[in-house]
Protein backbone atom coordinates (compact mmCIF):
# COMPACT_ATOMS: atom_id res chain seq x y z
CA UNK A 1 0.00 0.00 0.00
CA UNK A 2 1.13 3.51 -0.80
CA UNK A 3 1.15 6.14 1.92
CA UNK A 4 -2.07 8.15 2.11
CA UNK A 5 -3.86 10.39 4.54
CA UNK A 6 -7.09 8.52 3.88
CA UNK A 7 -8.58 7.93 7.32
CA UNK A 8 -9.74 4.36 6.70
CA UNK A 9 -7.57 1.81 8.43
CA UNK A 10 -4.95 0.07 6.31
CA UNK A 11 -6.78 -3.23 6.86
CA UNK A 12 -10.05 -1.82 5.48
CA UNK A 13 -8.24 -0.16 2.58
CA UNK A 14 -6.43 -3.41 1.72
CA UNK A 15 -9.71 -5.35 1.72
CA UNK A 16 -11.30 -2.72 -0.51
CA UNK A 17 -8.38 -2.73 -2.94
CA UNK A 18 -8.59 -6.52 -3.22
CA UNK A 19 -12.34 -6.33 -3.91
CA UNK A 20 -11.84 -3.49 -6.37
CA UNK A 21 -9.13 -5.37 -8.28
CA UNK A 22 -11.38 -8.43 -8.54
CA UNK A 23 -14.00 -6.26 -10.22
CA UNK A 24 -11.48 -4.35 -12.29
CA UNK A 25 -10.49 -7.61 -13.98
CA UNK A 26 -14.14 -8.40 -14.67
CA UNK A 27 -14.89 -4.86 -15.91
CA UNK A 28 -12.00 -5.09 -18.39
CA UNK A 29 -13.32 -8.49 -19.51
CA UNK A 30 -16.86 -7.05 -19.76
CA UNK A 31 -15.60 -4.23 -21.97
CA UNK A 32 -13.80 -6.70 -24.26
CA UNK A 33 -16.86 -8.96 -24.46
CA UNK A 34 -19.02 -6.00 -25.45
CA UNK A 35 -16.56 -5.02 -28.18
CA UNK A 36 -16.58 -8.64 -29.41
CA UNK A 37 -20.37 -8.44 -29.74
CA UNK A 38 -20.20 -4.97 -31.32
CA UNK A 39 -17.74 -6.08 -33.99
CA UNK A 40 -19.48 -9.34 -34.89
CA UNK A 41 -23.24 -8.79 -34.64
CA UNK A 42 -25.30 -9.42 -37.78
CA UNK A 43 -29.01 -9.30 -38.49
CA UNK A 44 -31.92 -7.09 -39.51
CA UNK A 45 -31.47 -4.91 -36.44
CA UNK A 46 -27.72 -4.60 -37.06
CA UNK A 47 -27.19 -0.87 -36.83
CA UNK A 48 -29.26 -0.36 -33.68
CA UNK A 49 -27.63 -3.26 -31.85
CA UNK A 50 -24.15 -2.51 -33.20
CA UNK A 51 -24.40 1.07 -31.89
CA UNK A 52 -25.99 -0.05 -28.61
CA UNK A 53 -23.16 -2.50 -27.89
CA UNK A 54 -20.64 0.26 -28.58
CA UNK A 55 -22.37 2.61 -26.12
CA UNK A 56 -22.58 -0.11 -23.48
CA UNK A 57 -18.88 -0.87 -23.98
CA UNK A 58 -18.05 2.78 -23.26
CA UNK A 59 -19.98 2.52 -20.00
CA UNK A 60 -18.07 -0.65 -19.07
CA UNK A 61 -14.79 1.11 -19.77
CA UNK A 62 -15.94 3.94 -17.49
CA UNK A 63 -16.61 1.39 -14.73
CA UNK A 64 -13.01 0.20 -15.10
CA UNK A 65 -11.76 3.75 -14.58
CA UNK A 66 -13.93 4.34 -11.53
CA UNK A 67 -12.83 1.07 -9.95
CA UNK A 68 -9.12 1.56 -10.72
CA UNK A 69 -9.09 5.14 -9.51
CA UNK A 70 -10.75 4.16 -6.23
CA UNK A 71 -8.09 1.49 -5.68
CA UNK A 72 -5.38 4.08 -6.29
CA UNK A 73 -7.08 6.61 -4.04
CA UNK A 74 -7.02 4.10 -1.20
CA UNK A 75 -3.26 3.72 -1.56
CA UNK A 76 -3.49 0.50 -3.53
CA UNK A 77 -2.37 -0.47 -6.98
CA UNK A 78 -4.88 -1.07 -9.75
CA UNK A 79 -4.12 -4.34 -11.53
CA UNK A 80 -5.57 -3.47 -14.90
CA UNK A 81 -3.59 -5.28 -17.57
CA UNK A 82 -5.18 -7.66 -20.04
CA UNK A 83 -3.03 -10.48 -18.62
CA UNK A 84 -4.43 -9.89 -15.13
CA UNK A 85 -7.97 -9.63 -16.47
CA UNK A 86 -7.63 -12.97 -18.27
CA UNK A 87 -6.30 -14.60 -15.13
CA UNK A 88 -8.76 -13.11 -12.63
CA UNK A 89 -12.06 -12.35 -14.36
CA UNK A 90 -14.97 -14.29 -12.90
CA UNK A 91 -17.15 -13.76 -16.00
CA UNK A 92 -17.84 -16.74 -18.21
CA UNK A 93 -15.98 -16.55 -21.53
CA UNK A 94 -17.85 -14.89 -24.37
CA UNK A 95 -19.01 -17.32 -27.06
CA UNK A 96 -16.86 -16.80 -30.12
CA UNK A 97 -18.15 -17.53 -33.59
CA UNK A 98 -21.69 -16.26 -33.12
CA UNK A 99 -23.10 -13.62 -35.42
CA UNK A 100 -26.88 -13.68 -34.93
CA UNK A 101 -28.12 -10.55 -33.18
CA UNK A 102 -30.39 -12.57 -30.86
CA UNK A 103 -27.49 -14.76 -29.71
CA UNK A 104 -25.37 -11.68 -29.05
CA UNK A 105 -28.19 -9.96 -27.14
CA UNK A 106 -28.63 -13.11 -25.02
CA UNK A 107 -24.88 -13.41 -24.34
CA UNK A 108 -24.40 -9.71 -23.55
CA UNK A 109 -27.43 -9.66 -21.26
CA UNK A 110 -26.11 -12.66 -19.36
CA UNK A 111 -22.70 -11.09 -18.90
CA UNK A 112 -24.17 -7.77 -17.78
CA UNK A 113 -26.46 -9.54 -15.30
CA UNK A 114 -23.58 -11.54 -13.82
CA UNK A 115 -21.39 -8.45 -13.46
CA UNK A 116 -24.31 -6.50 -11.97
CA UNK A 117 -24.98 -9.18 -9.37
CA UNK A 118 -21.33 -9.29 -8.39
CA UNK A 119 -21.06 -5.52 -7.92
CA UNK A 120 -24.21 -5.60 -5.77
CA UNK A 121 -22.56 -8.30 -3.64
CA UNK A 122 -19.35 -6.24 -3.54
CA UNK A 123 -21.31 -3.25 -2.24
CA UNK A 124 -22.58 -5.38 0.64
CA UNK A 125 -19.08 -6.72 1.32
CA UNK A 126 -17.53 -3.25 1.40
CA UNK A 127 -20.27 -2.10 3.79
CA UNK A 128 -19.59 -5.10 6.04
CA UNK A 129 -15.89 -4.33 6.40
CA UNK A 130 -16.46 -0.61 6.92
CA UNK A 131 -15.83 1.16 3.59
CA UNK A 132 -19.05 3.01 2.83
CA UNK A 133 -17.49 4.97 -0.07
CA UNK A 134 -16.36 1.86 -1.94
CA UNK A 135 -19.80 0.36 -1.25
CA UNK A 136 -21.35 3.49 -2.74
CA UNK A 137 -19.12 3.22 -5.82
CA UNK A 138 -20.26 -0.36 -6.37
CA UNK A 139 -23.90 0.71 -5.91
CA UNK A 140 -23.41 3.45 -8.52
CA UNK A 141 -21.94 0.90 -10.94
CA UNK A 142 -24.79 -1.51 -10.20
CA UNK A 143 -27.35 1.12 -11.14
CA UNK A 144 -25.47 1.79 -14.37
CA UNK A 145 -25.24 -1.89 -15.24
CA UNK A 146 -28.96 -2.36 -14.59
CA UNK A 147 -29.67 0.58 -16.88
CA UNK A 148 -27.50 -0.88 -19.66
CA UNK A 149 -29.08 -4.32 -19.15
CA UNK A 150 -32.50 -2.75 -19.65
CA UNK A 151 -31.37 -1.27 -22.98
CA UNK A 152 -29.96 -4.59 -24.15
CA UNK A 153 -32.93 -6.67 -23.03
CA UNK A 154 -35.27 -4.24 -24.78
CA UNK A 155 -34.09 -5.83 -28.02
CA UNK A 156 -35.77 -9.10 -27.07
CA UNK A 157 -39.35 -9.42 -28.29
CA UNK A 158 -41.86 -9.76 -25.41
CA UNK A 159 -43.55 -13.12 -25.07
Amino acid sequence: MQPTRNTLSENVRAQSVELLNKHLAAAIDLHAQLKQAHWNVRGLGFIAIHELFDKVSVEAENYSDLIAERAGGLGGTAHGTIQVAVERSFLIPYPLGIADEHQHVFAVAGTLAAFGQSVRDASNQATAFGDADTADLFTEISRGVDHQLWFVESHVAPK
